[in-house]
């Protein structure tokens, strides 16, 4: 018999989600290259995406996130590694995208890719690595 979870069953449900989503993301960028890199409004209209494999690569990379928060989404507390490097990711994101457009290198339509990929994440992640903290620390005293 299995242990009663030691989590809120809605941190389990946002982790999967996001392992979804951040699957499906990943999966179109690498199979659709052009199209999702001008989706994301990093196209600039006389600069063609002229590496695909370096926004394939990306692709790939957020795919693997996604493997990791539906891992992680089994049992948050014991492998709240997994969320924490994922929300590094989509809170170092963002400021590499902020810093392309203030440099002017990013088109500011950009930015709008940062809602779904990244900021709707940080409060449960935040929420999901604070009962996990306390959860843990209670464990250890």
């Amino acid at each position: 018999m299995n242990p009663p979870p030691t989590h809120p069953r809605w941190m389990s449900t946002v982790l999967f989600l996001a392992g979804a989503y951040n699957l499906a993301w990943g999966t179109w960028t690498i199979l659709c290259p052009a199209l999702s890199f001008a989706y994301s409004g990093m196209q600039v209209s006389d600069k063609p995406l002229n590496y695909p494999q370096l926004w394939q690569c990306i692709g790939m990379i957020v795919g693997v996130y996604g493997i990791g928060y539906a891992l992680a989404a089994r049992d948050p507390v014991r492998l709240w590694p997994l969320v924490f490097v994922g929300f590094l990711g989509k809170f170092f994101g963002p400021i590499g995208l902020v810093f392309g457009v203030i440099t002017n290198q990013t088109p500011p339509q950009a930015l709008a890719t940062v809602i779904p990929n990244d900021l709707i994440w940080w409060v449960p992640f935040v929420l999901i690595l604070r009962h996990a903290y306390r959860a843990n620390r209670s464990i250890t005293q």
